[in-house]
């Protein structure tokens, strides 16, 4: 604890946004280059050194907060990277994608604004890198054994990357054509800019870690054949079926999944594409759903050029301030919270009619109508009580001739074949069910991350990935692991 009064005497500063105006024209990150580091020292200052910091609760990962707060505060970026690396694969990914239910856990925010815990651990990443401080780490002997990893996204590659350092020989499989999953085409570019993986992804070469992506599992490659070449597999293949919404209307062109539509603006800032076939450029737009993959549609959708975009939640807006009684610290509270995207839609004046920034609250899609061709012209909204029955009197039509929905995912995808090959079985949410070390039914075949868990957040997704690595080392080893294992198949966060 470097400076015993820093949280009495410092307020919380968060690494500031770039001018809307400014960050709307292109697809960099939103933050200020540079901005962070002069005043990083003193917020981590801010950190009180708890008896019980029950931030390592709230994180999956439990990473060791208190401990690179106080080194970063004394400026040891050496120290404080090998603490963040010791609990975390991707800190870089977590700094900028996390929502932090840390900071939700740390008992400053009893009542002040919380220690700045993942401007904190995002700026530690970010040096760690610049000074060399996260070189590869190649294992010095081979096992013999050989893993094959289904699946690139955050809970894949941590899995590979833990069990690549533990001397086993990976193979992670990928079906698009480059690695990452959902960090790859999934996350927008201003959330985060496709260097940091790559960068990691270099990492993981140099250290062993093969690839091969283009290739689905079930489909280009049969799932049982691929079982019987490796000693064991890990199925994290994410929960990529979309859910539906069940309205008159639905058919129409001009109607898609927010996840055939963000990939296509990824690709373009890949250089695959001059212009998005989906673009919502000179559109209408109306988001369904009121989640974060809602808001990566908001802010791609204004950086496209959208005539006019409207978010809708079937939520009621949430206050500014924790309700002690439904949701109690150290638990993460629903809030509102103003994102970047929506930041811009606000200033921007993106959705007239909308209770606040782009977003109606409390709205449900009645149906959609569309023109003489079939595409769609108009949403019709109603807004709902807290029972999410219509309110007489309240609906309104707003126009859309580009309609995404995020509606979240139900879980794995089926129609590749990779579950029907393995013969493994699915627990009543249509997750692949697992036991308590995250094997399936199928012997030397494990699951975790959201194909397992059901969808879920970035921390948690590396905290699977991390400990399936423990459980199949072993597996393969028959003895006891020396990888870490931070969470259970069975945890969930906390809840009141």
């Amino acid at each position: 604890m470097a400076d015993p009064k820093g949280f009495l005497t410092t307020p919380r500063q968060e690494w500031p946004r770039r001018p809307v105006s400014e960050r709307v024209r292109d697809w960099n990150e939103v933050y200020v280059p540079g901005a962070l580091l002069p005043v990083i020292g003193a917020q981590a200052d801010r950190c009180m050194d708890c008896g019980v910091p029950f931030c390592h609760d709230a994180c999956p990962l439990g990473n060791l907060i208190p401990e690179w707060n106080d080194l970063v505060s004394r400026e040891d970026w050496r120290a404080a990277a090998e603490r963040l690396h010791a609990t975390n694969n991707f800190p870089e990914f977590t700094g900028r994608l996390c929502p932090a239910p840390c900071e939700a856990g740390c008992v400053l925010a009893i009542n002040q604004p919380a220690v700045t815990i993942k401007n904190v651990e995002c700026a530690v990443a970010d040096r760690a890198w610049e000074e060399g401080f996260a070189p590869p780490a190649p294992p010095e002997r081979l096992s013999g054994r050989t893993v094959a990893v289904i699946g690139s996204g955050p809970t894949g590659l941590a899995a590979a990357q833990q069990l690549t350092r533990a001397g086993h020989t990976v193979a992670v499989y990928e079906r698009d054509d480059r690695v990452g999953g959902l960090l790859r085409y999934g996350i927008p570019e201003f959330k985060m800019e496709k260097r940091h993986l790559e960068r990691r992804l270099e990492q993981m070469r140099a250290e062993g870690t093969r690839f091969r992506t283009s290739t689905t599992v079930g489909r280009d490659v049969d799932a049982a054949g691929l079982r019987a070449r490796y000693d064991a597999v890990v199925i994290a293949t994410g929960a990529t079926a979309w859910r539906e919404l069940a309205v008159p209307g639905r058919e129409l062109a001009g109607v898609h999944q927010a996840m055939e539509y963000l990939p296509l603006a990824n690709r373009v800032c890949e250089g695959d594409l001059a212009v998005s076939p989906l673009s919502a450029a000179g559109r209408h737009v109306v988001i369904v759903g009121g989640g974060d993959t809602g808001a990566d549609c908001l802010g791609t959708a204004v950086r496209e050029g959208a005539a006019s975009v409207t978010q809708l939640d079937i939520y009621a807006r949430p206050g500014g301030e924790r309700d002690e009684d439904a949701e109690p610290w150290p638990t993460f509270p629903k809030l509102y919270r103003l994102s970047a995207a929506h930041e811009e839609a606000g200033e921007l004046r993106t959705a007239p009619a909308a209770d606040a920034d782009a977003r109606l609250f409390a709205a449900s899609t009645l149906r959609l109508t569309g023109d003489a061709d079939g595409h769609v012209r108009s949403l019709h909204v109603v807004e709902v009580d807290a029972g999410r029955r219509p309110v007489p009197g309240s609906e309104r039509t707003l126009p859309a001739d580009l309609v995404l929905l995020a509606l979240g995912f139900s879980g794995p995808e089926r129609g590749d074949g990779l579950i029907a090959q393995l013969g493994l079985e699915l627990d009543p949410r249509g997750t692949i069910a697992r036991d308590a070390d995250f094997a399936t039914n199928v012997p030397g075949v494990f699951a975790a991350g959201d194909a397992a868990r059901g969808q879920s957040l970035v921390v948690w997704a590396i905290a699977e990935g991390r400990a399936v690595a423990a459980a199949v080392d072993r597996h393969l080893t028959g003895g006891p692991s020396r990888l870490p294992s931070p969470i259970g198949p069975y945890d969930r966060p906390m809840t009141a």
